[in-house]
């Protein structure tokens, strides 16, 4: 689809994104460069990072990836450091890396909810604490020079309830108040201006076709405001407005891209389908080693 904003609208900015070799992020990533930013990528698999750093550099957008695991601080210091070394700055930092499976609060571990927990919440403050000094190289507050822009990827689990998601909802809850006061402390000290974005359902992701694949979604299509699943151009597109100068006055707010969703809650799907399908899920992940932990943790 064609953006609504001008080619440059980001031009020579430098954004940091974690998560942003795959799924939303890197379409976050794709469209951020094609917008005129240069773009660096955070990732735990080297493969997945090189193949997001070569398809982005097919489009003429300078891009660099660099290894690391938000839940520890040195790998997220690291990363920092060494994009603001390759681009002489850093103007936007997305935190998008996360963690999700389907799981029963009775058959989740402590383990298994902190994992979550240090991946969404704990990593975004960590990457934000560490970006924060090339962050607010922009100046300070109360005047005409402004400072970077932070945007946290959350959700719309926690508005309500979900089904089998109570470590992911409690670790967006807590991205969300993330959100909000350093959008009160930055943005007053350094004009650094925090917000979020919560995606509804996305269609076109390895994510909603693991954790609701096409008989259930299919179904559930039918009680959505707009009838239709979003997609991950539709999370890009609110990303380019929310740290571009067309957002210059939105600070502390995390806007749902869903379609309305969220206002029809409680969730359409019903339990019995949901723990079929997590069970489903879960036999897959024991075939594939490669992911995220299973409720086995």
């Amino acid at each position: 689809m064609e953006s609504p904003f001008k080619e440059d609208i980001l031009k020579g900015k430098v954004a940091l994104l974690t998560g942003g070799g795959s799924g939303i992020g890197f379409e976050i990533s794709k469209q951020f460069g094609k917008h005129g930013a240069s773009v660096a990528i955070m990732g735990r698999r080297k493969q997945v990072l090189d193949s997001a750093v070569s398809t982005l550099r097919s489009f003429s957008i300078p891009a660099v990836g660099f290894e690391g695991d938000v839940r520890k601080q040195e790998d997220a210091r690291r990363v920092v450091e060494s994009t603001f070394k390759h681009f002489g700055r850093l103007d936007i930092l997305v935190n998008a890396a996360a963690g999700n499976f389907l799981v029963a609060s009775e058959d989740l571990s402590p383990n298994g909810f902190r994992t979550v927990m240090d991946i969404d919440s704990v990593g975004t403050f960590t990457m934000c604490h560490e970006a924060l000094e090339y962050l607010k190289q922009g100046g300070p507050g109360r005047g005409s020079s402004s400072g970077g822009t932070i945007l946290n990827i959350s959700a719309t689990l926690h508005y309500t309830a979900a089904w089998y998601q109570i470590h992911v909802s409690a670790a967006k809850a807590a991205v969300d108040a993330i959100t909000r006061n350093l959008a009160l402390e930055w943005g007053t000290d350094y004009d650094i201006r925090v917000n979020g974005i919560a995606p509804g359902p996305i269609g076109d992701t390895a994510g909603m076709s693991k954790l609701a694949p096409e008989e259930i979604n299919s179904k559930a299509k039918d009680q959505m405001p707009l009838y239709k699943l979003g997609e991950k151009w539709d999370i890009a597109m609110a990303a380019v407005y929310l740290v571009s100068d067309a957002g210059k006055y939105i600070n502390g707010t995390t806007v749902p891209v869903d379609g309305g969703l969220w206002l029809s809650r409680p969730r359409h799907l019903p339990k019995e389908a949901v723990k079929q399908l997590s069970r489903a899920v879960e036999r897959r992940s024991r075939d594939a080693p490669v992911g995220l932990p299973t409720s086995k943790l």
